[in-house]
C-alpha cells in the first residue's frame, strides 16, 4: 500500500519491496510488498515488534543488506527518480552517508573505537563534501555544536569510550548530518539511552529536521517516542505494513487488530494513580505468608569502585559510585529503584546480592551478606536471585533450557534427575512454556520467551527476593506487558519480593508499592508509590517524569509542525 503525497513527489519511495533469506530449508521471504512515500521535511515511523521486518527495510534501502543471506526479489527503492536497487556498489558508496545517512541503534557498536571522534567525522565528510569553503575540521566542530555538545574541540580529540551514551548519540546524529543528507534513517536511536537524554535526543532531531529540512524515517518499537515524532506511522507486522496515516489517526483510531494491540500495551504514566498496589492480575492469589522480619533490609550502603588494599593502597582514595544508601523491603512487595544511567542503580543491585565488595550493612531474610565468604553466600543464594537486562547473554548457548533451569538445583544439591526434570517442566509451564522446551537451546526462543526461561531459572530455588536489573528494558511492547503481568503474577501466588531496577518511570509506576529515586550515588526520594508519583518532593523525581514520552500525538502537534503537503 502507498501512501501518495500532495505537491511535489517524495524525496524517498518504497514500491512493493520484497525481500527474501536464504535458509537451510529454502527461501523466506522477510519482507512482502512493503510500499511507502517519505516527503520533504517529514518524519514517517515505521513501528511494529522484533522481526516485523523494520530494521530489514532500511538496510535494504542503505544497500546493507547481507548479499550472501538475503536479497531483494522485487519491488524498487526510488531516490528522487533513481532506483536504488539498481545501483551499483559505487554508487551506492557516495549515496550512503551523502544522500542517505543512517543512525544505528548502538552507538558504541557502530563507532570505530580506535579513532577518535574527530577522525571519524572529517573522515565522512572529506568523502561527501570535497567541494568545501570551509576546511573538515571546522565543519565537525560546527556539526558538534549543532547536537548542543559540550566543549566541541575537545570533543573531536576524544575516543567513543570516554563520551556517555547520550554523547556518543550525539556524535553519530552529527556524522549523519554533516553532509546535509535528504533522507536520514534513525533505526531505534533512542533505546538504550535513559528517559532524560531520550527526551534531549528527540527534541534535538526535531530543531536539525526543521533547520536542515531533512526527511527522517524513524524506526522505533516505542510507541510513546511514535506519538511524539511522527507526522506519519506505518504499522509494521511480519514482514509486511498492515496499517499507515496520520499518527493521530492511528492512535485514536486503529483500524487493525495488531495495532490496537500495540497501543493497548504501552505503559502510561499516571495509568495506576490513586493506588499503591499494583495492579492485580490473577483471580485467587495464593500469597506465602509474610516473615516477621523484611525480606531486605539497607543500611548505609556504600560501593567504590577502584579500591587498592593492603601496601598497595596508595593515592587518593576514589569517589564512591553509591553512597550511604539505606531501605527495606517486605514479602510480597516491590521496591522500584529508578534512575538515569550511572545513578548507581545496578550497582546497588549487585550488591545486595553480594556479587561486589561494599561497605555497610545488608541482610537478606536476617542473614548478614559477606561478599568475600562463599561459605556464608551459599545459602543465601538460595534465597535471593537475580534477573539481568539481556535474556540472550544471561543463558549459556551451549546449555539446553533444561539443563539451564536445573543447573542451580544441581549446585545446591536439590533432589535427584528424575526430580529435577520433573520440577523443571512444572517451572517452564509456570512461566508459560511448554515442557518440551527444556530439550531446546536458547536461539531456538524469542527475546520475550528467553526471559521467560530466565525467570523460571530464578525461581529453581524458590527464592524469597529477586532483583530484576532492567529486565524489560530490551524487549517489544507486548512481550513487556506479558513478562511484567507474569512477574505481578508470580508475586502474589508466591509472596516475591521484587528489588525492581528500571529507568522506565511508567513500569516503575505499574509495577512497584514503594518507589526509591537514585541519582549521583545517592536515594534522593523515598517514599510509597503514590506519593511518588502524584506528589513528587525532588526536583529530579520531577523532571524524570517530564521527560517521559507520552503515548497521544496531540501533545506533541505544535512540535512537530506536521507539514500542509504530507496527506
Amino acid at each position: 500500500m502507498t501512501e501518495q503525497s500532495q505537491g511535489p513527489g517524495p524525496v524517498l519511495s518504497v514500491q512493493e519491496l520484497s525481500v527474501d533469506a536464504r535458509t537451510p530449508s529454502g527461501l523466506k521471504r522477510i519482507l512482502d510488498g512493503v510500499s511507502f512515500d517519505l516527503a520533504a521535511g517529514e518524519t514517517l515511523c515505521l513501528a511494529g515488534e522484533s522481526g516485523s521486518g523494520k530494521s530489514v527495510t532500511s538496510l535494504a534501502i542503505m544497500g546493507l543488506l547481507q548479499k550472501a543471506s538475503l536479497r531483494v526479489t522485487s519491488g524498487a527503492i526510488r531516490l528522487g527518480q533513481r532506483d536504488l536497487t539498481r545501483a551499483s556498489e559505487r554508487e551506492m558508496r557516495a549515496i550512503r552517508g551523502g544522500d542517505i545517512a543512517m543512525i544505528f541503534q548502538e552507538p558504541m557498536t557502530s563507532l570505530n573505537p580506535v579513532m577518535t571522534v574527530g577522525a571519524q567525522l572529517t573522515e565522512a565528510i572529506r568523502e561527501h563534501r570535497q567541494a568545501l569553503t570551509e576546511s573538515p575540521e571546522a565543519i565537525a566542530r560546527q556539526m558538534l555544536d549543532a547536537v548542543h555538545m559540550t566543549d566541541p574541540a575537545r570533543r573531536l580529540t576524544q575516543y567513543p569510550h570516554e563520551l556517555s551514551g547520550g554523547m556518543r548519540q550525539r556524535v553519530m546524529i552529527a556524522m549523519a548530518l554533516s553532509c546535509r543528507p535528504k533522507v536520514l534513517i534513525a533505526d531505534e536511536p533512542t533505546t538504550a539511552l535513559d528517559v532524560t537524554v531520550q527526551a534531549q535526543i528527540l527534541k534535538l532531531m526535531r530543531e536539525l529536521r526543521k533547520e536542515f529540512q531533512t526527511s527522517i524515517l524513524m524506526i522505533t518499537h516505542d510507541m510513546g517516542v511514535v506519538a511524539e515524532m511522527a507526522d506519519r506511522v506505518a504499522i509494521m507486522k511480519s514482514g509486511r505494513i498492515v496499517e499507515h496515516g496520520r499518527s493521530i489517526e492511528i492512535f485514536e483510531r486503529p483500524a487493525v487488530p495488531y495495532t490496537q494491540q500495540l497501543l493497548a500495551a504501552v505503559p502510561r504514566l499516571g495509568a495506576h494513580s490513586g493506588t499503591d498496589v499494583p495492579p492485580r492480575v490473577t483471580a485467587a492469589p495464593k500469597t506465602a505468608p509474610a516473615l516477621s522480619i523484611p525480606v531486605l533490609e539497607v543500611a548505609g550502603l556504600s560501593v567504590t569502585y577502584g579500591q587498592k588494599t593492603g601496601w598497595l593502597r596508595r593515592g587518593p582514595r576514589p569517589d564512591p559510585t553509591v553512597k550511604n544508601v539505606s531501605f527495606e523491603l517486605e514479602a510480597g512487595k516491590t521496591l522500584g529503584l529508578v534512575g538515569e544511567s550511572g545513578s548507581g542503580k545496578s550497582t546497588t543491585g549487585k550488591a545486595v546480592l553480594g556479587l561486589i565488595p561494599f561497605d555497610g550493612s545488608v541482610r537478606i531474610a536476617g542473614q548478614e551478606v559477606f561478599p568475600a565468604s562463599s561459605a556464608i553466600m551459599r545459602p543465601i543464594r538460595r534465597t535471593a536471585q537475580m534477573i539481568f537486562q539481556d535474556p540472550y547473554a544471561s543463558l549459556d548457548p551451549r546449555m539446553s533450557v533444561g539443563a539451564a533451569i536445573a543447573e542451580p538445583l544441581v549446585i545446591h544439591d536439590i533432589d535427584d534427575a528424575a526430580k529435577r526434570r520433573d520440577r523443571v517442566a512444572a517451572l517452564l509451564e509456570r512461566v508459560g512454556l511448554t515442557p518440551d522446551a527444556a530439550e531446546r537451546y536458547p536461539h531456538e526462543f524469542s527475546g520475550g520467551q528467553r526471559q521467560r526461561i530466565c525467570i523460571a531459572r530464578a525461581l529453581a530455588l524458590e527464592p524469597k527476593l529477586i532483583v530484576a536489573d532492567e529486565s524489560v528494558a530490551a524487549l517489544d511492547v507486548s512481550v513487556r506487558a506479558t513478562v511484567l503481568d507474569l512477574m505481578l503474577e508470580l508475586q502474589e501466588q508466591m509472596g516475591l519480593a521484587y528489588l525492581f531496577i528500571s529507568h522506565d518511570m511508567a513500569v516503575i509506576e505499574k509495577m512497584s508499592h514503594h518507589v526509591a529515586v537514585m541519582r549521583g550515588g545517592e536515594i534522593v526520594e523515598l517514599g510509597t508509590r503514590r506519593s511518588v508519583f502524584e506528589n513528587p518532593s525532588d526536583d529530579y523525581t520531577r523532571a524524570l517524569m517530564a521527560a517521559v514520552p507520552v503515548p497521544d500525538p496531540r501533545q506533541y502537534r505544535d512540535q512537530k509542525e506536521p507539514l500542509s503537503n504530507a496527506s
